[in-house]
């Protein structure tokens, strides 16, 4: 509840909705639900702005696409003014970037409009209730667009671990991905064996392995060899 709600009184609701089939079913909803109270209802963007100046509803439940702007608009107002009150977005949209703006600008819940009142009324309370509900399809490209965002990391992080590599050291993995022994090595190299058992030593940590055959497979799939070489045995 936002500040100054009275324990066990019904949760405030306030819509922002331009279409007026929409919103007169979401307030019959909202109203046929004893737990839920609607004290206001818009269908633009800059009177519940002005609203939200002086008012603190429970809930807000608001469109994206509104004649005089944006639902993201209404959004960052209520965040702004009204940091206790949890929002919750319907839509008929279910664009990736929409869906980020709205959670990023302070939404808690995201539910197309294809769902059922029933629905609408139980997000309300789950959201009242500290629950952030959206719908299915909503989760799964959010979870989708987190994915694509997450891959990048581990690529950008091997070109770091291999850039760290010494010549020295690329040269010695060279010649273990050609069979070379450690005898092999320090003979061409003029090393001591001691020395390039270093180096294997040094290029294990940085490849994040602990084997010969490990080291050449992975320096092999981060684009470090050219030699097409089977996995090692595990």
């Amino acid at each position: 509840m936002v500040d100054g709600a009275v324990p066990g009184a019904r949760i405030s609701v306030a819509i922002v909705e331009d279409d007026a089939v929409t919103r007169s079913l979401l307030s019959l909803a909202i109203e046929s639900e004893p737990a839920l109270a609607l004290i206001a209802a818009f269908d633009r963007a800059r009177p519940a702005i002005a609203w939200l100046a002086a008012n603190r509803p429970d809930l807000l439940l608001t469109d994206l696409g509104l004649p005089d702007g944006s639902g993201v608009e209404v959004i960052r107002a209520c965040t702004r003014y009204s940091p206790g009150s949890a929002i919750m977005v319907i839509s008929m949209s279910s664009d990736e970037d929409k869906i980020l703006s709205c959670i990023e600008a302070g939404a808690s819940g995201y539910v197309l409009k294809d769902a059922g009142r029933t629905d609408i009324v139980q997000a309300l309370l789950d959201l009242h209730a500290g629950g952030s509900p959206i719908s299915p399809i909503i989760a799964r490209k959010v979870l989708a667009r987190l994915r694509v965002a997450v891959k990048p990391a581990r690529p950008a992080v091997e070109q770091r671990n291999a850039s760290a590599l010494t010549k020295r050291e690329a040269c010695i993995l060279e010649l273990i991905a050609q069979g070379d022994s450690y005898g092999d090595v320090a003979a061409a190299l003029c090393l001591s064996v001691g020395t390039v058992q270093t180096h294997v030593k040094n290029i294990y940590g940085k490849l994040s392995v602990h084997s010969r055959g490990a080291a050449v497979y992975e320096a092999q799939r981060r684009g470090l060899l050219r030699m097409n070489l089977p996995k090692p045995p595990e």
